[in-house]
């Protein structure tokens, strides 16, 4: 019994294959569209992604039909997961029918691939920042779609993401230290940096400790003439930290650094 399930099996698939082949050599356009239609209803994305492509490519249809293709092609390379791809689609679908059916979908979708490509936060983050505009500029086409909530989110989320990879970037320049240069003076104009572009940050918290902290190391190695200044510039930090992030964590370890500036001021 199993046997003869196999058989049948085996034998459905390459008549399936058999199918798509004469399909692609033979199948008028009409043919071709309703098959590309029903492989992608089932989730066959890599056949309707195929036959979608080659309609198009050749021009076959024009009007609602061309409308339609373009976007089950975008939607086929979506169920594919191949997000760059997809992302392209839905652009060229919005360039052709800019009041098209599913233009406002297909704005989102945009985003939402570019979004799906960001990558680990160490990577280069061009999908993050193409994702952030993206996102903009459907909320400000649609202000009162029903995605606009998701798309504030998913802002936020990738801001996040953003501010933080500065957040590294910043406790790198740290860790450097003195190696070949002041890399505490870096630290600190990267991670000012970062909360004057992202000041409703999560990582608020770390990047402004991360100033303190990168000024009180640089006014312990600086030279004489410059040490009450820099350790002034720490006690100045100090109260900005202090007066915002009270409950912090970290409270005690700044506390510990003021009292360390006050004596280096006060001698």
């Amino acid at each position: 019994m199993k046997k003869l399930i196999s058989i049948i099996t085996i034998t459905s698939i390459l008549i399936s294959c058999s199918s798509y082949q004469k399909l692609l050599k033979n199948g008028t356009d009409d043919q071709r569209f309703e098959a590309a239609k029903s492989y992608f209803l089932g989730k066959k994305y890599d056949k309707s992604s195929t036959l979608f492509s080659d309609l198009i490519s050749a021009n076959a249809f024009s009007g609602k039909k061309m409308e339609e293709a373009m976007y089950l092609l975008a939607e086929s390379y979506m169920g594919m997961k191949d997000y760059y791809s997809a992302s392209s689609c839905y652009a060229d679908y919005i360039k052709s029918f800019p009041r098209g059916e599913f233009t406002r979908d297909s704005k989102y979708k945009t985003a939402y691939c570019y979004y799906l490509d960001s990558p680990d936060v160490r990577l280069d983050q061009t999908a993050t920042h193409q994702a952030i505009n993206a996102f903009t500029e459907y909320i400000q086409i649609y202000p009162d779609g029903d995605r606009v909530q998701d798309a504030y989110q998913y802002i936020e989320e990738l801001n996040n993401k953003l501010a933080y990879k500065g957040y590294l970037e910043s406790k790198l320049y740290y860790n450097l230290g003195l190696y070949l240069g002041n890399n505490y003076r870096s630290a600190i104009i990267s991670a000012e940096n970062i909360l004057k572009q992202y000041p409703e940050t999560k990582y608020r918290e770390e990047l402004s400790f991360m100033i303190l902290k990168s000024k009180y190391a640089e006014a312990k190695h600086s030279v004489s003439d410059l040490y009450k200044e820099r350790f002034s510039e720490v006690i100045d930090e100090y109260y900005k930290y202090s007066s915002e992030f009270q409950n912090s964590k970290n409270i005690k370890e700044a506390e510990k650094m003021f009292i360390e500036a006050k004596k280096q001021t006060t001698n």
